[in-house]
Protein backbone atom coordinates (compact mmCIF):
# COMPACT_ATOMS: atom_id res chain seq x y z
CA UNK A 1 0.00 0.00 0.00
CA UNK A 2 2.90 2.33 -0.66
CA UNK A 3 1.06 4.42 -3.24
CA UNK A 4 -2.07 4.66 -1.11
CA UNK A 5 -0.06 5.78 1.92
CA UNK A 6 1.73 8.44 -0.18
CA UNK A 7 -1.48 10.02 -1.51
CA UNK A 8 -3.46 10.11 1.73
CA UNK A 9 -4.61 13.60 2.65
CA UNK A 10 -4.04 14.91 6.19
CA UNK A 11 -6.57 13.26 8.50
CA UNK A 12 -7.63 10.68 5.90
CA UNK A 13 -7.56 7.04 7.01
CA UNK A 14 -7.81 3.75 5.14
CA UNK A 15 -10.98 1.89 6.14
CA UNK A 16 -10.56 -1.11 3.83
CA UNK A 17 -7.78 -2.39 1.60
CA UNK A 18 -7.77 -5.43 -0.66
CA UNK A 19 -5.76 -6.87 -3.49
CA UNK A 20 -6.15 -8.99 -6.57
CA UNK A 21 -7.25 -12.58 -6.00
CA UNK A 22 -4.69 -15.37 -6.55
CA UNK A 23 -6.89 -16.62 -9.42
CA UNK A 24 -4.70 -14.49 -11.69
CA UNK A 25 -2.16 -17.33 -11.45
CA UNK A 26 -4.50 -19.82 -13.20
CA UNK A 27 -2.71 -19.62 -16.56
CA UNK A 28 0.68 -20.29 -14.97
CA UNK A 29 -0.73 -23.25 -13.04
CA UNK A 30 -2.30 -24.71 -16.18
CA UNK A 31 0.96 -24.35 -18.12
CA UNK A 32 2.88 -25.97 -15.27
CA UNK A 33 0.49 -28.94 -15.22
CA UNK A 34 0.99 -29.41 -18.97
CA UNK A 35 4.77 -29.21 -18.47
CA UNK A 36 4.63 -31.86 -15.73
CA UNK A 37 2.51 -34.17 -17.88
CA UNK A 38 4.89 -33.76 -20.82
CA UNK A 39 7.92 -34.36 -18.58
CA UNK A 40 6.34 -37.50 -17.14
CA UNK A 41 5.53 -38.74 -20.64
CA UNK A 42 9.12 -38.03 -21.74
CA UNK A 43 10.45 -39.91 -18.74
CA UNK A 44 8.31 -43.00 -19.35
CA UNK A 45 8.58 -43.31 -23.13
CA UNK A 46 10.70 -46.04 -24.68
CA UNK A 47 11.36 -44.13 -27.90
CA UNK A 48 14.41 -41.92 -27.40
CA UNK A 49 13.48 -39.37 -30.11
CA UNK A 50 9.93 -39.04 -28.81
CA UNK A 51 11.29 -38.69 -25.28
CA UNK A 52 13.61 -35.88 -26.38
CA UNK A 53 10.78 -34.08 -28.19
CA UNK A 54 8.49 -34.41 -25.16
CA UNK A 55 11.30 -33.20 -22.89
CA UNK A 56 11.86 -30.12 -25.03
CA UNK A 57 8.13 -29.42 -25.10
CA UNK A 58 8.02 -29.82 -21.30
CA UNK A 59 10.88 -27.33 -20.93
CA UNK A 60 9.11 -24.83 -23.20
CA UNK A 61 5.87 -25.14 -21.24
CA UNK A 62 7.78 -24.78 -17.97
CA UNK A 63 9.37 -21.54 -19.23
CA UNK A 64 5.96 -20.28 -20.34
CA UNK A 65 4.57 -21.14 -16.89
CA UNK A 66 7.41 -19.26 -15.21
CA UNK A 67 6.88 -16.25 -17.46
CA UNK A 68 3.14 -16.25 -16.81
CA UNK A 69 3.64 -16.61 -13.05
CA UNK A 70 6.12 -13.74 -13.00
CA UNK A 71 3.74 -11.52 -14.94
CA UNK A 72 0.86 -12.36 -12.56
CA UNK A 73 3.09 -11.80 -9.53
CA UNK A 74 4.13 -8.36 -10.75
CA UNK A 75 0.53 -7.48 -11.58
CA UNK A 76 -0.67 -8.56 -8.14
CA UNK A 77 2.19 -6.85 -6.31
CA UNK A 78 1.78 -3.58 -8.22
CA UNK A 79 -1.99 -3.27 -7.80
CA UNK A 80 -3.38 -1.43 -4.80
CA UNK A 81 -7.05 -1.07 -3.91
CA UNK A 82 -8.22 0.92 -0.92
CA UNK A 83 -11.28 2.67 0.41
CA UNK A 84 -10.56 5.57 2.71
CA UNK A 85 -12.99 7.56 4.77
CA UNK A 86 -13.06 10.11 1.92
CA UNK A 87 -12.39 8.34 -1.39
CA UNK A 88 -11.64 5.17 -3.31
CA UNK A 89 -8.10 4.63 -4.59
CA UNK A 90 -7.12 2.13 -7.28
CA UNK A 91 -3.59 1.93 -8.67
CA UNK A 92 -2.14 -0.61 -11.06
CA UNK A 93 1.10 -0.83 -12.96
CA UNK A 94 4.77 -1.01 -12.16
CA UNK A 95 6.40 1.19 -14.78
CA UNK A 96 3.36 2.59 -16.58
CA UNK A 97 0.79 3.50 -13.95
CA UNK A 98 -3.01 3.71 -14.10
CA UNK A 99 -4.80 5.27 -11.15
CA UNK A 100 -8.37 5.97 -10.16
CA UNK A 101 -9.00 8.24 -7.23
CA UNK A 102 -12.59 9.21 -6.74
CA UNK A 103 -14.25 10.98 -3.85
CA UNK A 104 -16.79 8.63 -2.25
CA UNK A 105 -19.53 11.25 -2.53
CA UNK A 106 -18.98 11.30 -6.32
CA UNK A 107 -19.53 7.54 -6.69
CA UNK A 108 -22.80 7.15 -8.54
CA UNK A 109 -23.05 3.35 -8.69
CA UNK A 110 -21.03 0.26 -7.94
CA UNK A 111 -21.74 -3.09 -9.58
CA UNK A 112 -20.25 -6.48 -8.80
CA UNK A 113 -20.02 -9.19 -11.46
CA UNK A 114 -19.22 -12.76 -10.42
CA UNK A 115 -19.46 -15.99 -12.35
CA UNK A 116 -20.35 -19.20 -10.51
CA UNK A 117 -16.67 -20.09 -10.29
CA UNK A 118 -15.83 -16.59 -9.06
CA UNK A 119 -18.47 -16.85 -6.32
CA UNK A 120 -17.07 -20.21 -5.23
CA UNK A 121 -13.51 -18.87 -5.00
CA UNK A 122 -14.36 -15.40 -3.71
CA UNK A 123 -13.33 -13.00 -6.47
CA UNK A 124 -15.06 -10.83 -9.04
CA UNK A 125 -15.16 -7.61 -11.02
CA UNK A 126 -16.24 -4.37 -9.41
CA UNK A 127 -17.32 -1.57 -11.74
CA UNK A 128 -17.28 1.92 -10.27
CA UNK A 129 -19.15 4.68 -12.00
CA UNK A 130 -18.62 8.21 -10.82
CA UNK A 131 -20.69 11.29 -11.48
CA UNK A 132 -19.64 12.56 -14.91
CA UNK A 133 -17.10 9.82 -15.52
CA UNK A 134 -16.94 6.59 -17.48
CA UNK A 135 -17.22 3.05 -16.14
CA UNK A 136 -14.12 1.78 -14.41
CA UNK A 137 -14.04 -2.04 -14.12
CA UNK A 138 -11.61 -3.46 -11.58
CA UNK A 139 -11.14 -7.16 -12.34
CA UNK A 140 -10.23 -10.13 -10.12
CA UNK A 141 -10.69 -8.41 -6.76
CA UNK A 142 -10.64 -10.61 -3.68
CA UNK A 143 -13.96 -10.46 -1.83
CA UNK A 144 -15.63 -7.89 -4.11
CA UNK A 145 -18.83 -7.66 -2.06
CA UNK A 146 -16.94 -6.43 0.99
CA UNK A 147 -15.09 -3.91 -1.18
CA UNK A 148 -18.41 -2.68 -2.58
CA UNK A 149 -19.95 -2.47 0.90
CA UNK A 150 -17.12 -0.34 2.23
CA UNK A 151 -17.26 1.83 -0.88
CA UNK A 152 -20.99 2.50 -0.75
CA UNK A 153 -21.45 2.94 3.01
CA UNK A 154 -20.85 6.01 4.93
Amino acid sequence: MRYVRRVLQPGETVVYATRLHPVIYWRAILLLIVAIILAAAAWHTANQNLGLALGIAAAIFALLALSSALRAFIRRASTELAVTDQRVIYKTGLIARHTLEMHRARVESVTVDQTVLARMFGYGTVTVRGVGSAFEPIRNISDPLTFRNYLTTG
